[in-house]
């Protein structure tokens, strides 16, 4: 194998993104290392001869107790620090930064820029501490130590180079905007509508919605069941599922939770609040007709592209990129935010549009919309072009 000029360092998490960027680097020819973890593995990136994969961040099973958590954590940064000294790619590409982020933004980003390492960064979002709360001075600034060590910046959107531009000083000849790339490595088997919706206990004309992923208060699941509640009784067909785990403040779970026992629509409301495994995911997405993201603030959903890949229609709220990335009455629908009325209004609209009376041939072509649009051979096209003229500066 010849020499990699790029090191991938992944955190060892969000497999979609990490093995979606990695096919993309193999088909454009690229040579990497690629520092992975027993979560993000798969057979293209061991077998391949342009990858060299180095699961330094091993197993990351929340089952393990507090000290072997910790104890792996500080194991893996040994591992990276002793990888760093010796590694010969010049270009090092972060997705994401690990367990301890202060270290990461400061004491970590000298280490590898005295090593005469080029840094680019995918910034999934510009200060996530702003979203969820939490924002301080110290974030902050350690937020800006890190980009200002970097010498260039990916984004998904506009907004977030104006934000990353304006709000970090970062110059905006050192960004690069880049498609978010459809989630397809969740697996897809011959498993059909009819026998998900069995598996769910769900009948064939049963109207089904649903919220995935993790529920935390910018989610807006507050919003969606005021909405499901308002539209419920004229509609006996209506389902809702809520399929994910609470993050964050417990106590917004809690308020859900209340709220849902309190619901006229309980019995309709079917409740899945743990992690749902990459091999049950397409359960959900194919026994469901419409995606619901009732957020109330975000800059993209990588959730949408999930959708997106199973041919899933979206009834979203106007935040960050969502009407962008919705074709209203194609692939969805968009409403105001933090508005239940709004959002019931919506969810109508679909029920009542030729995209879910159609729905059985529109998942066609929302997959088609979505490959054309977030085909990972744009990002690798982009991202290439950037590791090329890094690995010519001096």
């Amino acid at each position: 194998m010849k020499e990699s000029s790029v090191s991938i360092l992944t955190a060892g998490r969000d497999k979609p993104y990490a093995l979606g960027l990695g096919s993309s680097l193999i088909a454009a020819g690229t040579k990497f290392d690629f520092i992975g973890s027993n979560e993000v593995v798969s057979a293209e990136l061991l077998n391949h001869p342009q990858v060299n994969f180095l699961n330094l961040r091993g197993d990351q099973s929340v089952a393990a107790g507090a000290f072997k958590k910790m104890w792996r954590v500080l194991v893996y940064y040994f591992r990276l620090l002793t990888y760093t000294v010796t590694a010969r790619p010049k270009v090092f590409h972060i997705l994401w930064n690990n367990k301890f982020e202060w270290f990461d933004r400061t004491g970590l980003m000298v280490f590898y820029k005295l090593l005469g390492k080029k840094i680019c960064f995918t910034a999934h979002n510009v200060n996530v501490k702003s979203r969820d709360g939490g924002d301080s001075w110290l974030n902050r600034a350690t937020l800006k130590f890190q980009y200002h060590r970097c010498d260039h910046v990916f984004l998904h959107t506009e907004r977030m180079r104006q934000e990353l531009i304006t709000q970090f000083d970062f110059p905006a000849a050192r960004t690069s905007l880049i498609p978010f790339g459809i989630n397809s490595t969740t697996p897809d088997t011959d498993l059909t509508g009819p026998e998900a919706r069995q598996k769910l206990g769900l009948a064939p004309t049963d109207k089904v919605a649903l919220f995935f992923g993790n529920i935390a208060p910018y989610k807006g699941v507050e919003f969606l069941l005021d909405a499901f509640e308002a539209i419920a009784p004229a509609d006996e067909s209506l389902r809702l599922i809520i399929a994910g785990r609470p993050k964050g403040e417990e106590a917004y779970w809690a308020g859900l939770l209340e709220k849902i026992k309190r619901s006229a629509a309980r019995a309709r409301i079917i409740l899945k609040i743990e992690y749902v495994p990459d091999a049950e995911t397409e359960i959900y997405f194919k026994a469901a007709d419409v995606l619901v993201l009732p957020y109330t603030h975000i800059f993209q959903s990588g959730v949408l592209f999930l959708g997106y890949n199973f041919g899933m229609p979206i009834v979203a709220t106007d935040v960050g990129q969502l009407r962008d990335d919705i074709s209203e009455g194609e692939t969805g629908f968009i409403c105001a935010p933090k508005d239940a009325s709004a959002l019931a209004a919506a969810l109508k609209k679909f029920f009542a549009s030729d995209l879910f009376l159609q729905l059985k041939t529109r998942r066609q072509d929302i997959r088609r919309f979505a490959n054309d649009r977030y085909s990972w051979s744009k990002v690798a096209d982009i991202t290439t072009d950037v590791y090329n003229h890094l690995l010519k500066v001096k």
